[in-house]
Protein backbone atom coordinates (compact mmCIF):
# COMPACT_ATOMS: atom_id res chain seq x y z
CA UNK A 1 0.00 0.00 0.00
CA UNK A 2 1.01 3.72 -0.60
CA UNK A 3 0.44 6.50 1.32
CA UNK A 4 -2.00 9.12 -0.18
CA UNK A 5 -0.95 12.17 -1.64
CA UNK A 6 -3.34 13.85 0.42
CA UNK A 7 -1.86 13.22 3.61
CA UNK A 8 1.45 15.28 2.87
CA UNK A 9 -1.11 18.32 2.17
CA UNK A 10 -0.35 21.06 4.63
CA UNK A 11 -4.05 21.35 5.14
CA UNK A 12 -6.52 18.45 5.18
CA UNK A 13 -8.72 17.82 1.97
CA UNK A 14 -12.56 17.03 1.98
CA UNK A 15 -11.78 13.61 2.42
CA UNK A 16 -9.16 13.77 5.16
CA UNK A 17 -11.82 15.41 6.47
CA UNK A 18 -14.71 13.09 5.78
CA UNK A 19 -11.90 10.54 7.09
CA UNK A 20 -11.03 12.33 10.51
CA UNK A 21 -13.58 10.97 12.84
CA UNK A 22 -12.38 7.37 11.87
CA UNK A 23 -8.20 8.49 12.40
CA UNK A 24 -9.81 10.46 15.82
CA UNK A 25 -11.01 6.87 17.02
CA UNK A 26 -7.62 5.12 15.52
CA UNK A 27 -5.14 7.70 17.38
CA UNK A 28 -7.41 7.55 20.64
CA UNK A 29 -6.72 3.72 20.51
CA UNK A 30 -3.10 3.92 19.91
CA UNK A 31 -2.57 6.35 22.38
CA UNK A 32 -4.49 4.80 24.84
CA UNK A 33 -2.26 1.65 24.05
CA UNK A 34 1.15 3.59 24.59
CA UNK A 35 -0.18 4.31 28.38
CA UNK A 36 0.42 0.91 29.10
CA UNK A 37 3.74 -0.33 31.41
CA UNK A 38 5.92 -2.82 29.20
CA UNK A 39 8.67 -5.13 30.61
CA UNK A 40 12.13 -4.01 31.29
CA UNK A 41 14.56 -5.66 29.35
CA UNK A 42 18.34 -6.68 31.22
CA UNK A 43 19.94 -3.74 29.24
CA UNK A 44 19.38 -0.53 27.81
CA UNK A 45 16.98 -0.14 24.98
CA UNK A 46 16.97 2.52 22.51
CA UNK A 47 14.04 2.57 19.96
CA UNK A 48 14.54 4.60 16.72
CA UNK A 49 10.46 5.68 16.06
CA UNK A 50 8.58 7.70 13.63
CA UNK A 51 5.55 9.63 14.71
CA UNK A 52 3.76 8.51 10.95
CA UNK A 53 3.16 5.86 8.83
CA UNK A 54 5.89 5.24 5.75
CA UNK A 55 9.34 5.79 5.52
CA UNK A 56 10.85 8.10 7.71
CA UNK A 57 14.39 6.92 7.38
CA UNK A 58 14.64 4.76 10.83
CA UNK A 59 16.96 2.12 9.39
CA UNK A 60 19.68 4.03 8.75
CA UNK A 61 19.30 6.02 11.59
CA UNK A 62 18.96 2.84 13.53
CA UNK A 63 22.33 1.71 11.34
CA UNK A 64 24.27 4.80 11.86
CA UNK A 65 23.43 4.55 15.39
CA UNK A 66 23.95 0.98 15.62
CA UNK A 67 28.12 1.32 14.01
CA UNK A 68 28.50 4.49 16.69
CA UNK A 69 27.91 2.34 19.36
CA UNK A 70 29.50 -0.92 18.10
CA UNK A 71 32.71 1.46 17.89
CA UNK A 72 32.09 2.60 21.72
CA UNK A 73 32.36 -1.72 22.80
CA UNK A 74 28.81 -2.54 22.68
CA UNK A 75 27.29 -5.27 21.58
CA UNK A 76 24.50 -4.60 19.79
CA UNK A 77 21.44 -6.02 19.19
CA UNK A 78 18.87 -4.77 16.72
CA UNK A 79 15.46 -5.45 17.13
CA UNK A 80 12.59 -5.82 14.26
CA UNK A 81 9.42 -7.33 14.79
CA UNK A 82 10.38 -8.50 11.03
CA UNK A 83 7.52 -6.86 9.13
CA UNK A 84 6.92 -8.93 5.57
CA UNK A 85 8.60 -11.89 7.04
CA UNK A 86 7.41 -15.82 6.90
CA UNK A 87 9.11 -16.36 9.76
CA UNK A 88 7.97 -13.66 12.21
CA UNK A 89 5.95 -14.48 15.08
CA UNK A 90 5.52 -14.65 18.92
CA UNK A 91 8.97 -17.08 18.59
CA UNK A 92 12.34 -15.07 18.22
CA UNK A 93 14.71 -15.64 15.33
CA UNK A 94 17.76 -14.35 14.68
CA UNK A 95 18.29 -13.35 11.16
CA UNK A 96 20.76 -14.68 9.16
CA UNK A 97 22.76 -13.12 6.33
CA UNK A 98 23.94 -16.38 4.14
CA UNK A 99 20.88 -18.51 5.42
CA UNK A 100 17.87 -16.25 5.50
CA UNK A 101 16.01 -14.31 2.55
CA UNK A 102 13.50 -10.68 2.66
CA UNK A 103 10.83 -13.02 2.45
CA UNK A 104 11.36 -14.96 5.74
CA UNK A 105 12.57 -12.15 8.28
CA UNK A 106 11.63 -8.89 5.93
CA UNK A 107 13.76 -6.47 3.95
CA UNK A 108 14.62 -4.34 7.03
CA UNK A 109 15.70 -6.86 9.56
CA UNK A 110 18.38 -8.45 6.79
CA UNK A 111 19.84 -5.21 5.62
CA UNK A 112 20.57 -4.69 9.76
CA UNK A 113 22.21 -8.19 10.45
CA UNK A 114 24.91 -6.91 7.83
CA UNK A 115 25.93 -4.12 11.04
CA UNK A 116 25.00 -6.55 13.73
CA UNK A 117 23.28 -9.29 15.18
CA UNK A 118 19.20 -8.97 14.57
CA UNK A 119 16.46 -10.75 15.92
CA UNK A 120 12.57 -10.65 14.63
CA UNK A 121 9.89 -11.15 17.10
CA UNK A 122 6.15 -9.77 17.47
CA UNK A 123 6.77 -9.64 21.13
CA UNK A 124 9.45 -7.34 21.68
CA UNK A 125 9.60 -8.24 25.19
CA UNK A 126 10.83 -12.16 23.53
CA UNK A 127 12.68 -10.78 21.53
CA UNK A 128 14.75 -8.42 23.89
CA UNK A 129 15.30 -11.75 26.24
CA UNK A 130 16.52 -13.56 23.54
CA UNK A 131 19.40 -10.59 22.43
CA UNK A 132 20.38 -10.74 25.74
CA UNK A 133 20.91 -14.10 25.87
CA UNK A 134 23.17 -13.86 23.03
CA UNK A 135 25.26 -11.44 24.80
CA UNK A 136 23.91 -7.99 23.82
CA UNK A 137 24.67 -5.03 25.66
CA UNK A 138 22.11 -3.28 24.14
CA UNK A 139 19.30 -3.21 22.58
CA UNK A 140 18.38 -0.80 19.50
CA UNK A 141 14.47 -1.19 18.10
CA UNK A 142 14.37 -0.18 14.28
CA UNK A 143 10.35 0.96 14.88
CA UNK A 144 8.03 0.76 18.08
CA UNK A 145 7.44 4.15 19.52
CA UNK A 146 3.88 3.35 19.23
CA UNK A 147 4.25 -0.32 20.85
CA UNK A 148 4.44 -0.26 25.08
CA UNK A 149 5.30 -3.88 25.89
CA UNK A 150 9.16 -3.10 25.93
CA UNK A 151 10.70 -0.06 27.75
CA UNK A 152 12.58 2.25 26.53
CA UNK A 153 15.49 4.11 27.97
CA UNK A 154 16.05 6.12 24.97
CA UNK A 155 13.47 7.14 22.29
CA UNK A 156 14.45 9.04 18.90
CA UNK A 157 11.33 9.81 16.49
CA UNK A 158 12.96 10.41 12.97
CA UNK A 159 11.47 12.66 10.71
CA UNK A 160 11.69 13.80 7.15
CA UNK A 161 12.25 17.48 6.47
CA UNK A 162 10.73 17.47 3.22
CA UNK A 163 7.62 15.55 4.16
CA UNK A 164 7.33 16.36 8.24
CA UNK A 165 3.70 14.70 9.62
CA UNK A 166 1.73 15.89 6.75
CA UNK A 167 -1.66 16.92 7.39
CA UNK A 168 -1.53 16.41 11.10
CA UNK A 169 -4.17 13.85 11.22
CA UNK A 170 -4.47 10.30 12.00
CA UNK A 171 -5.02 7.00 10.14
CA UNK A 172 -7.02 7.02 7.80
CA UNK A 173 -7.41 10.96 7.17
CA UNK A 174 -3.88 11.75 7.18
CA UNK A 175 -0.29 10.02 8.21
CA UNK A 176 0.22 10.31 12.46
CA UNK A 177 -0.31 6.65 13.73
CA UNK A 178 -1.59 9.08 17.49
CA UNK A 179 -2.02 12.27 17.72
CA UNK A 180 1.23 14.14 18.42
CA UNK A 181 0.07 15.37 22.00
CA UNK A 182 0.06 11.84 22.92
CA UNK A 183 3.53 10.90 21.30
CA UNK A 184 6.24 13.75 22.39
CA UNK A 185 5.81 13.02 25.85
CA UNK A 186 7.36 9.84 24.87
CA UNK A 187 10.16 11.19 22.67
CA UNK A 188 13.73 12.14 23.94
CA UNK A 189 15.05 13.24 20.85
CA UNK A 190 13.95 14.39 17.01
CA UNK A 191 16.43 12.96 14.30
CA UNK A 192 15.54 15.95 11.70
CA UNK A 193 16.76 14.33 7.89
CA UNK A 194 17.41 16.98 5.45
CA UNK A 195 15.74 20.26 5.16
CA UNK A 196 12.76 21.79 4.39
CA UNK A 197 9.79 23.75 6.38
CA UNK A 198 7.53 21.19 7.04
CA UNK A 199 10.92 19.55 9.79
CA UNK A 200 11.38 22.97 10.43
CA UNK A 201 7.94 23.64 11.89
CA UNK A 202 8.47 19.95 13.51
CA UNK A 203 11.47 21.18 15.06
CA UNK A 204 10.09 24.09 16.74
CA UNK A 205 7.27 21.73 18.12
CA UNK A 206 10.30 19.58 19.73
CA UNK A 207 12.19 22.16 21.34
CA UNK A 208 8.78 23.36 23.14
CA UNK A 209 8.48 20.17 24.55
CA UNK A 210 12.27 19.43 25.60
CA UNK A 211 13.11 17.68 23.23
CA UNK A 212 16.41 17.52 22.07
CA UNK A 213 17.06 18.37 17.74
CA UNK A 214 19.44 16.48 16.31
CA UNK A 215 19.70 17.15 12.44
CA UNK A 216 21.16 14.53 10.21
CA UNK A 217 21.48 13.83 6.30
CA UNK A 218 21.59 11.15 3.75
CA UNK A 219 24.91 10.87 2.42
CA UNK A 220 25.01 8.53 -0.94
CA UNK A 221 28.70 6.37 -0.97
CA UNK A 222 28.95 5.25 -4.28
CA UNK A 223 27.48 7.95 -6.78
CA UNK A 224 30.53 7.53 -9.38
CA UNK A 225 28.40 4.23 -10.38
CA UNK A 226 25.82 6.38 -11.62
CA UNK A 227 26.94 10.14 -12.16
CA UNK A 228 26.65 11.16 -15.76
CA UNK A 229 25.07 7.81 -16.75
CA UNK A 230 21.75 6.65 -18.20
CA UNK A 231 20.09 4.97 -14.75
CA UNK A 232 16.71 3.36 -14.94
CA UNK A 233 15.80 3.51 -11.25
CA UNK A 234 13.13 1.35 -9.25
CA UNK A 235 12.30 1.08 -5.86
CA UNK A 236 9.52 -0.04 -3.60
CA UNK A 237 9.75 2.73 -0.40
CA UNK A 238 7.44 4.73 1.88
CA UNK A 239 8.41 7.48 -0.85
CA UNK A 240 10.39 6.12 -4.00
CA UNK A 241 10.56 9.84 -4.96
CA UNK A 242 13.38 10.52 -2.67
CA UNK A 243 15.47 8.07 -3.89
CA UNK A 244 14.87 9.65 -7.26
CA UNK A 245 15.18 12.47 -6.42
CA UNK A 246 18.61 11.84 -4.97
CA UNK A 247 19.84 10.22 -7.97
CA UNK A 248 18.74 13.23 -10.26
CA UNK A 249 20.68 16.24 -7.86
CA UNK A 250 24.03 13.75 -7.75
CA UNK A 251 23.88 13.90 -11.79
CA UNK A 252 22.58 10.39 -12.79
CA UNK A 253 20.52 10.67 -16.21
CA UNK A 254 17.29 8.50 -15.15
CA UNK A 255 15.73 6.99 -18.44
CA UNK A 256 12.80 6.26 -16.36
CA UNK A 257 11.77 5.46 -12.74
CA UNK A 258 9.47 3.06 -11.27
CA UNK A 259 7.84 3.08 -8.11
CA UNK A 260 6.74 0.13 -6.03
CA UNK A 261 4.99 -0.23 -2.92
CA UNK A 262 6.45 -0.04 0.31
CA UNK A 263 8.58 -3.58 0.81
CA UNK A 264 7.01 -5.09 -2.46
CA UNK A 265 7.67 -8.61 -3.12
CA UNK A 266 9.70 -8.44 -6.38
CA UNK A 267 8.20 -11.25 -8.64
CA UNK A 268 10.48 -13.04 -11.17
CA UNK A 269 8.21 -11.34 -14.10
CA UNK A 270 8.87 -7.90 -12.71
CA UNK A 271 12.20 -8.59 -12.66
CA UNK A 272 12.36 -9.75 -16.33
CA UNK A 273 10.52 -6.55 -17.53
CA UNK A 274 12.89 -4.47 -15.57
CA UNK A 275 15.90 -6.21 -17.39
CA UNK A 276 13.81 -5.05 -20.81
CA UNK A 277 13.44 -2.12 -20.11
CA UNK A 278 17.12 -1.59 -19.12
CA UNK A 279 17.78 -2.71 -23.01
CA UNK A 280 21.19 -3.92 -24.44
CA UNK A 281 21.84 -1.67 -26.90
CA UNK A 282 25.31 0.02 -25.97
CA UNK A 283 24.07 3.40 -27.21
CA UNK A 284 20.36 3.25 -25.27
CA UNK A 285 20.94 0.95 -22.17
CA UNK A 286 20.69 1.96 -18.95
CA UNK A 287 21.86 0.50 -15.45
CA UNK A 288 19.45 -0.62 -13.22
CA UNK A 289 19.54 0.77 -9.95
CA UNK A 290 17.33 0.70 -6.61
CA UNK A 291 17.97 0.61 -2.67
CA UNK A 292 20.25 -0.51 -0.01
CA UNK A 293 16.36 -2.14 1.42
CA UNK A 294 15.28 -2.87 -2.21
CA UNK A 295 18.33 -5.04 -2.53
CA UNK A 296 17.28 -7.37 -0.27
CA UNK A 297 14.31 -8.57 -2.16
CA UNK A 298 16.09 -8.52 -5.71
CA UNK A 299 17.55 -12.22 -5.55
CA UNK A 300 21.31 -12.42 -6.61
CA UNK A 301 21.55 -12.10 -10.12
CA UNK A 302 18.29 -11.47 -11.18
CA UNK A 303 19.19 -7.96 -12.67
CA UNK A 304 22.85 -8.37 -14.24
CA UNK A 305 24.76 -4.92 -13.81
CA UNK A 306 22.23 -4.02 -10.82
CA UNK A 307 23.96 -0.80 -9.21
CA UNK A 308 22.93 -0.22 -5.80
CA UNK A 309 23.01 3.21 -4.32
CA UNK A 310 24.45 2.54 -0.49
CA UNK A 311 23.64 5.15 1.62
CA UNK A 312 24.47 6.13 5.19
CA UNK A 313 23.12 8.58 7.99
CA UNK A 314 25.61 11.50 8.89
CA UNK A 315 24.62 13.39 12.31
CA UNK A 316 25.44 17.37 12.10
CA UNK A 317 26.04 17.62 15.55
CA UNK A 318 27.72 13.96 16.77
CA UNK A 319 28.32 15.33 20.50
CA UNK A 320 25.14 15.48 21.03
CA UNK A 321 23.63 12.72 20.01
CA UNK A 322 26.43 10.95 22.60
CA UNK A 323 25.71 13.76 25.07
CA UNK A 324 21.73 11.98 25.06
CA UNK A 325 22.76 8.80 25.02
CA UNK A 326 25.13 9.42 28.04
CA UNK A 327 22.50 11.01 29.37
CA UNK A 328 19.51 8.65 29.32
CA UNK A 329 21.56 5.14 28.95
CA UNK A 330 22.62 4.26 32.50
CA UNK A 331 24.88 1.44 33.55
CA UNK A 332 23.91 -0.27 36.98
Amino acid sequence: MRAPLSWWQDTPDLLARCLQPLGAIYGAITAARMTREGTRAQVPVICIGNFIAGGAGKTPTALALGTLLKAQGETIAFLSRGFGGDLSGHTPVRVDVTQHTAAQVGDEPLLLATCAMTFICTDRAAGARAATDAGASLIIMDDGLQNPTLQKDLTLAVVDAHMGHGNGLCIPAGPLRAPMAAQWPRVDGLVLIGEGPAGERIAREAQKHDCVVLRAKIVPQNLEAVRNKRVYAFAGLGHPDKFFRTLRDNGAILSATQSFADHHPYTPSELAEINRRCGDDPASAAIPVTTDKDAMRVPAGALPGLVVLHVTLAFEDPTALAELIARKIRRG
